[in-house]
Parts: structure tokens; C-alpha cells; sequence
């Protein structure tokens, strides 16, 4: 299993597009991904449990993933985050 933290950086944080984004791509991987905020843990592939993750701008988050491809799989949505999901702020 992989992990990273990593802080939400889109002034919005983890609004429904953003949920949306990252869902999108963490369904590219096989691996199982999971999304943590302090005691709340989201199934990173199911758009309603990443909105219930409530991360809003600045909010540090870590991204676990598990399977053949999780490496890939958590410097992709690492990236994904850091790029503001394409937002502009």
C-alpha cells in the first residue's frame, strides 16, 4: 500500500467538481483507492463519499492506495490536487 499527504489547494476545495475530477480519475486505476480527512475516510471512486469528505481549502488529506498499479495511481491524483483539479484558483 502507498500513501501520500497533501494539501487541497483550489480555493473551492473538495466541491462537487473537483469530487468530480478526481473520482474520474481515480477510476483509471485498478489499484483500490482510499481518501482520508482527519477521522473521515472516502472511497476515492464514489463521487458521494468524496463530498462527504469536507476538505476545504488547505485542509491536508492523505491518499492511500492498493493494488498493481498504486504507485502510478497516487502520483497521478497527487498531481490532480496540486494542479487545483484545473481550476484556475
Amino acid at each position: 500500500m502507498n500513501s501520500q499527504k497533501i494539501l487541497i489547494q483550489n480555493k473551492l476545495g473538495l466541491h462537487a467538481r473537483a469530487a468530480s475530477v478526481f473520482v474520474k480519475k481515480a477510476t483509471e486505476f485498478s489499484s483500490i483507492v482510499t481518501v482520508r480527512n482527519l477521522d473521515k475516510k472516502s472511497d476515492g471512486k464514489s463521487i458521494m463519499s468524496m463530498m462527504l469528505l469536507e476538505a476545504p481549502y488547505g485542509t491536508e488529506i492523505e491518499l492511500y492506495a492498493e493494488g498493481k498499479d498504486e504507485e502510478l495511481a497516487i502520483q497521478e491524483l497527487a498531481k490532480l490536487i496540486a494542479q487545483r483539479f484545473g481550476e484556475e484558483e
